[in-house]
């Protein structure tokens, strides 16, 4: 599919706000730049959230590992991906520390402001809100990216909200692999057959490759329908492996435990 132009005017500013760019929560927010309206370095991915069930957009392999683990983690209640900063406000913010606000080059026109990714999360009995922005760590000696940090550094601070950047460095690569392995299992829809895994499950013995063959056998079903609930099991967190090690179907299955509610509450943002 063909990218939009990117270019900005204050006429393509009200269309994105009217068309509801930036607004919205979970299934219902649209973010207010997608795959198609700006050039990417990276690779961008969209694809549909396990948090929010619907379609997110990222511009770059670090946003995507970011996404994943943010949708693992328990305490994670919405992620919102670029989201816009209120442009008066950030350009009253680059006046007063005497930086150049983001302008389009060929316009004129000061551009809105996103940050990567807008995090609701419980804690405690609390909701609160955090800010995070990606970037590889060799890009933080750029100037320029610094000081548009600062914009956004103090637009959150004004409005109350953690702000941080997230590099390469705070993502583990082993768990997130894992994580991709499992990304598309998520939404399988299979329940009565996952009952009949999870019911089986304690009678498995030796390595788990095995056992979810004996299950495909015994069931009658195509050869990797075990395999398929498994990664679904482990997705819904329904069965629990050290995720900080690489999945490994031959794995025993002594060493697979059946999660109870409070399993798994790794806080990642």
């Amino acid at each position: 599919m063909p990218k939009r132009q990117t270019g900005w005017t204050e006429a393509k500013i009200s269309r994105y706000v009217k068309e509801g760019r930036g607004q919205g929560e979970l299934a219902l927010y649209k973010p207010w730049l997608t795959v198609q309206d700006v050039p990417s370095i990276g690779r961008v991915h969209r694809f549909v959230g396990w948090k929010t069930a619907r379609e997110h957009h990222l511009l770059s392999d670090l946003e995507f590992n970011y996404h994943c683990c943010c949708d693992w983690a328990e305490n994670v209640l919405d992620i919102r991906e670029q989201f816009p900063l209120e442009r008066e406000l950030t350009l009253k913010i680059a006046e007063e520390l005497g930086i150049n606000h983001p302008i389009d080059n060929k316009t004129g026109t000061p551009i809105v402001i996103t940050t990567d990714c807008f995090l609701t999360m419980r804690e405690g009995n609390s909701i609160i809100y955090k800010a995070r922005t990606m970037k590889f760590e060799k890009d933080l000696n750029d100037g320029r990216v610094i000081e548009k940090f600062e914009i956004e550094k103090c637009y959150w601070e004004r409005q109350g909200i953690d702000w941080a950047i997230v590099t390469e460095k705070e993502l583990p690569l082993t768990f997130i692999s894992n994580l991709k392995f499992l990304r598309d299992s998520y939404f399988i829809n299979d329940d009565e057959n996952l009952t009949l895994l999870m019911r089986d499950w304690s009678s498995f013995t030796g390595s788990v490759l095995a056992n979810l063959q004996a299950f495909d056998m015994k069931y009658n079903f195509e050869l990797g329908t075990g395999i398929s609930l498994y990664k679904h099991a482990l997705a819904k967190k329904l069965l629990k492996v050290n995720m900080h090690e690489k999945i490994d179907l031959n794995e025993d299955v002594s060493n697979v435990i059946v999660s109870t509610l409070s399993d798994s509450k790794k806080r990642w943002a």
